[in-house]
């Protein structure tokens, strides 16, 4: 090795080309006799100072990590899951955050008054989870109408999330930068289509290819959209937005389980009179927030077409209808095509839950009516006897409440001024909203028979006004206040039929129809995230 090192160092310090080649053939003799030798280990160089204070301390380390996966080995492990015995998981998850898969996520859920909330939940969460914990968060009354909202207010688009639908998903297709949020609400048209089908789908709007002969039934209808089997499909005109124009265009459309197609020649369905325009598998249907201002869509009934990964409103496939039945019918065939079965299964799901879990205790099935207005106490055994005598409790109950407060929340002794402030605590009254507020909540909250609230009336001080859907249309209807004999009454029939309070005005609509289009079914209620 000296040798070899002597030759180099003649090589560089030698003059002529001859020398250095004569030193050259010397040093490769050497080589050849030093590859022919024996190997002997070579020493490590030397570090310098630092390096090798570092050098001797991971060298401490690694031994004492060695040791203790020797005594990690040697004693049994009780909880694995929890044991993490390799360095180099530690070191990737330290060094490489982004590779490290998030077990939650934080959302953040608005209500109709853009009240919020956020939330840390898990990243498989579903919709309905979310309801749930919102229930359970405010106390709701869960009769299955709550839903989670997807709302693009950039593009004034919103839709229902569907109850299985991945509430992380969804946000993944959001920009960055834009202001979409998620509303949690009551929806009571979500699966009202279940029920009532033929309400939804108008019959000169569906065709059946089946031994039907054209006679449609209830659970017909139901079970042709959920059968992949058949083919059921609706057609019918829609207003159409031109691409890359502000123009509408009146076109035939038929939807079937493979897309959506569009007539090249009017009402024609033939395969080559046929327009491919959207299929589902990748898409939802959205409804337009403001259609005649954003857009300039020829009615209030606007819907579009929106691929899962287009973020702008250019991509957008715009579709109007004339009245809102048509839309309704339009947008929940979607909905059923795309879905099928799975909308069915979170339709029964909750009552299955309930058929699963006892509605009533032991205790509760041996209450019976009792009355202690006598000196002794006595079963009450006749039904109708016990029905009169929990209603004349009631009405007790209210005019005790009355004598309680007045308009400014005081004392007072005259009835027919409390009897306007008892109803102010029940969730279908909304106070001081407008005309045109009380139809958009009616409107989001689903336009199907019998969603109603009472609201103040902005013309008449002295007067309220009930509103009340009914055959996908918004009616308002104003309660009176009559007096008479220092008594204070409601009535909605110029005096037919009167009522104490307003409390017992919704609680008769509720039973009876009486002068209403329909009975009072379901309440709009607004709650505070």
């Amino acid at each position: 090795m000296n040798d070899m090192s002597n030759t180099l160092k003649d090589l560089h310090t030698s003059g002529s080309l001859g020398e250095k080649a004569a030193i050259f053939r010397s040093g490769r003799n050497n080589a050849s006799r030093f590859l022919s030798a024996p190997l002997i280990p070579l020493r490590a160089p030397l570090l310098p100072p630092k390096l090798q204070d570092k050098a001797a301390l991971y060298k401490r380390n690694r031994k004492h990590e060695e040791g203790e996966e020797m005594l990690a080995a040697s004693i049994p492990n009780p909880f694995p899951e929890l044991f993490t015995s390799t360095v180099s998981s530690i070191v990737s998850e330290c060094l490489l955050p982004w590779t490290k898969k998030s077990k939650t996520q934080v959302i953040k859920v608005y209500n109709e008054d853009d009240t919020s909330r956020a939330l840390e939940v898990p990243s498989d969460i579903t919709a309905r989870d979310v309801c749930q914990l919102f229930i359970l968060k405010n106390h709701c009354i869960d009769d299955h109408s709550w839903t989670l909202f997807e709302h693009r207010a950039l593009i004034g688009i919103e839709r229902t999330i569907e109850d299985h639908e991945s509430v992380i998903e969804v946000q993944s297709s959001w920009g960055m930068e834009t202001d979409d949020r998620l509303y949690f609400r009551k929806n009571y048209d979500k699966y009202e289509f279940f029920k009532k089908p033929l309400d939804f789908f108008p019959e000169h709007m569906v065709s059946i290819s089946s031994e039907s002969n054209g006679i449609l039934n209830h659970s017909q209808l139901v079970q042709t959209f959920l059968n992949a089997s058949s083919c059921p499909e609706i057609h019918g005109f829609l207003h159409a937005k031109e691409q890359g124009k502000k123009t509408w265009k009146n076109i035939y459309f038929v939807l079937r389980r493979s897309g959506l197609y569009l007539s090249n020649k009017g009402t024609s369905k033939e395969p080559r009179h046929l327009q491919f325009v959207a299929e589902f598998s990748e898409s939802d249907v959205y409804t337009l927030l403001a259609g005649r201002k954003k857009y300039g869509a020829p009615t209030d009934y606007g819907f579009c077409i929106k691929h899962n990964q287009s973020g702008g409103a250019s991509a957008l496939k715009l579709l109007c209808a004339d009245e809102e039945q048509i839309r309704t019918c339009w947008v929940t065939a979607i909905r059923l095509f795309k879905y099928g079965m799975q909308l069915y299964q979170n339709y029964i799901q909750p009552y299955q839950k309930q058929k699963a879990s006892p509605v009533r205790s032991i205790s509760e099935n041996s209450l019976v009516a009792m009355d202690f207005s006598g000196h002794k106490s006595r079963v009450i055994e006749n039904p109708t006897e016990a029905l009169s005598v929990a209603v004349e409790e009631g009405l007790s109950w209210r005019r005790k409440s009355c004598l309680r407060l007045n308009p400014h929340g005081g004392p007072s002794t005259q009835s027919p001024t409390s009897n306007l402030v008892i109803h102010r605590t029940h969730p279908w009254f909304h106070h001081k909203i407008s005309r045109d507020e009380a139809h958009k909540l009616i409107a989001q909250q689903g336009l199907i028979d019998g969603v109603f609230l009472l609201r103040d009336s902005q013309s008449n001080p002295k007067t309220f006004v009930l509103s009340l859907c009914h055959a996908q249309k918004i009616k308002h209807f104003q309660i009176v206040p009559l007096e008479e004999d220092g008594e204070l009454f409601f009535t909605l029939d110029d005096g037919h039929t009167r009522f104490t309070d307003l409390i017992q005005l919704v609680e008769f609509y509720q039973l009876n129809k009486g002068v209403l289009p329909c009975k009072l079914k379901h309440h709009c209620a607004r709650i505070a995230l």
